[in-house]
């Protein structure tokens, strides 16, 4: 049951690609609900049944003290026998279905189905944001939220169809059963509901901000802690565990504060209701008995009415918390939707075609990009490379050659001009399609926190084991591939590298990016920096391996050891978003300009970045 139940909506259904969620929270809530709105409906119906169910129980036990006391025990059993049997087939069988099925379509069909298309979509939907997006916020509070909303978005959904529906039903049920005893006993009932009505107001308003600004903190919190994890190396190489406690208590006492503000307000209506629910009890009995006392009312009436005033009692505590934890978790939602529900900062156009075929020829023509500010970047640069040609950049630190990088990659759109390669703008191409025929080498490759086979195959998912160990034995890396093991007792190709490759020395996680590159084989390839993570002797042997790549390709490398620019057929000197020099090495040093200033500064083969 539990498996056909799980089965009955598939959370991994397609939805429209790039599609930007809503902005508004019930649109928002509405679109991970509609693959689910037959099991919705179902659900509320079902809790109308059985909020009837236990209405009408109560009902018929005022029925039995009412004919208990009007006969006698044979006469009684004789005369309503066969009724009392049916009704302990609907108390044994009947009403336990109704509830069994109630709660596995929320709990086994819904809520475990809501939560894995939420995280789903959200992740698939974060995915395609900008890695710019990405470097203004804690890569823990996102994840925070892509998990935590989802799953909020669930319980909401509990809430709305077992608490809140049942509850309605029920109060209603109470009015139809309590007026068909007397009318006059509506008057405590309705008195109690307008009075609860107002208390629901008053903290309702005061429940959802406070519940957003606790979620808002805890989100920080989980951010900050994340970071701090993250960046262990830093915290203990420069001694800062105390400092990064002291601030952390920072951020806790504000989580603390936030969260004891919306825990006032949970006491201030737990003290309401219980004050309002001794008024109900004492008000709906009270009454009762005064018009039994006046014949007016039988001693049915006055258990049934005490009967549903003390369930009220009950429910009406159990409904004031699920409205609290209903806004609790709409403050969790609404939260979450300012990092799941982002339009993607930089889309595929909607008429965006694949770039099948690439032989590499990149032309820059009049870019300039100054990331929103009036300098810095890229300003108005044009660049031709014919396919195959090795350039080498160079330039002081934010001379713009990181920018370039980007602008070729689509990492984001230039504020003006074009990127062309093979005379297709990289605009009017999918992202996809177009770093599929990009290779990269970075200083600094983080890899997977998988195994080495894994973070190879990133470079092509369909590489044979045979393509995999050539690439790893070109890139230097396969001797000390073998010698690895985890804590898990893998070893070799299957040995997990730690989250960002830190079970792995800097030179070790820079041939592995190598190797996936090699696999890779992409017609145009970027070094940044490629080998600055190794040491000398790597280094001479890595850099054959580079040459080896650089075969039949368009390169373009960025280096500050000028040395390594050697072999490149032409090397551009950028300075202020600008190339200001270019030529060959010996061409360049005979200028006398930028570059040969360079050369004769760099330090160990080092530009002087100054």
């Amino acid at each position: 049951m539990y498996k056909y139940l799980e089965g009955l909506v598939d959370p991994y259904v397609d939805e429209h690609e790039g599609e930007t969620p809503p902005s508004k929270i019930w649109p928002f809530l509405m679109r991970f609900a509609k693959p689910f709105r037959k099991l919705i409906i179902l659900n509320l119906i079902i809790s109308f049944a059985a909020a009837g169910a236990e209405v009408g129980l109560i009902y018929y036990l005022g029925r039995i003290v009412d004919l208990m006391g009007d006969t006698t025990p044979a006469i009684f059993w004789a005369d309503h026998g066969a009724e009392l049997v049916f009704v302990l087939i609907f108390v044994l069988v009947l009403r336990p279905l109704v509830q069994i099925l109630d709660v596995a379509i929320i709990k086994n069909a819904i809520q475990p189905n809501i939560a894995a298309l939420g995280r789903w979509r959200s992740h698939k939907h974060v995915l395609n944001q900008p890695v710019g997006w990405f470097e203004s916020d804690f890569a823990g509070r996102i994840a925070n939220r892509v998990t935590q909303m989802p799953a909020a978005t669930g319980n909401l959904f509990f809430i709305m169809m077992d608490a809140i529906a049942f509850s309605i039903a029920y109060v209603i049920g109470a009015g139809i059963l309590l007026m068909n005893a007397d009318p006059r006993l509506l008057i405590p009932l309705m008195a109690w509901f307008i009075l609860y009505v107002c208390l629901l107001r008053w903290s309702l308003k005061r429940i959802r901000p406070a519940s957003r600004a606790s979620s808002a903190a805890r989100s920080k919190t989980l951010g900050f802690i994340v970071d701090s994890y993250s960046n262990i190396q830093s915290v203990k190489l420069f001694s800062h565990t105390d400092r990064e406690t002291d601030y952390a208590k920072d951020i806790l006492e504000v989580h603390r504060t936030t969260y004891a503000k919306e825990n006032r307000i949970y006491t201030t209506i737990e003290i309401g209701l219980v004050t309002l629910n001794g008024i109900l009890i004492v008000a709906v009995v009270g009454w009762a008995m005064a018009m039994w006392s006046g014949g007016s009312a039988t001693v049915g009436v006055v258990a049934a009415a005490g009967a549903l005033a003390l369930r009220i009692n009950g429910m009406s505590g159990w409904i004031m918390g699920a409205l609290s934890g209903f806004f609790r978790d709409l403050g969790v939602i609404s939260e979450g939707m300012e990092t799941v529900a982002q339009p993607i900062h930089m889309k595929d156009r909607d008429d965006a075609g694949a770039l099948d075929e690439c032989k590499g020829a990149i032309e820059v023509k009049s870019v300039s990009h100054h990331y929103g500010r009036d300098s810095g970047g890229l300003s108005n640069i044009s660049l031709s490379i014919p396919a195959g040609e090795k350039v080498g950049l160079v330039g002081r630190s934010g001379a713009g050659k990181s920018t370039l990088v980007k602008a070729l990659l689509r990492l984001y759109d230039p504020e003006g001009g074009q990127v062309m390669i093979d005379g297709v703008d990289v605009a009017s191409v999918t992202q996809a399609s177009l770093r599929r025929h990009i290779g990269m080498v970075q200083q600094d490759n983080s890899l997977l926190h998988r195994s080495i086979k894994d973070n190879l195959l990133y470079g092509r998912p369909d590489a044979t084991e045979a393509e995999i160990i050539a690439a790893a034995k070109q890139a230097e890396a396969h001797d000390f591939i073998l010698d690895l093991e985890d804590s898990f007792g893998n070893t070799g190709y299957d040995a997990q590298v730690g989250e960002r490759g830190v079970k792995l020395s800097g030179g070790q996680r820079q041939r592995v990016a190598l190797a996936r590159v090699i696999l890779k084989d992409a017609p145009i390839l970027i070094l940044d920096e490629a080998t600055s993570a190794l040491d000398s002797e790597v280094e001479a042997q890595i850099q054959k391996t580079l040459y080896g790549m650089m075969e039949g390709k368009t390169v373009l490398a960025i280096a500050h050891r000028l040395s390594t620019l050697a072999q490149m057929d032409r090397i551009l000197v950028m300075d202020q978003g600008r190339i200001v020099e270019q030529g060959s090495h010996d061409d360049l040093i005979a200028e006398g300009g930028l570059y040969a200033d360079l050369w004769k500064h760099q330090s160990g083969g080092f530009i002087n970045l100054d």
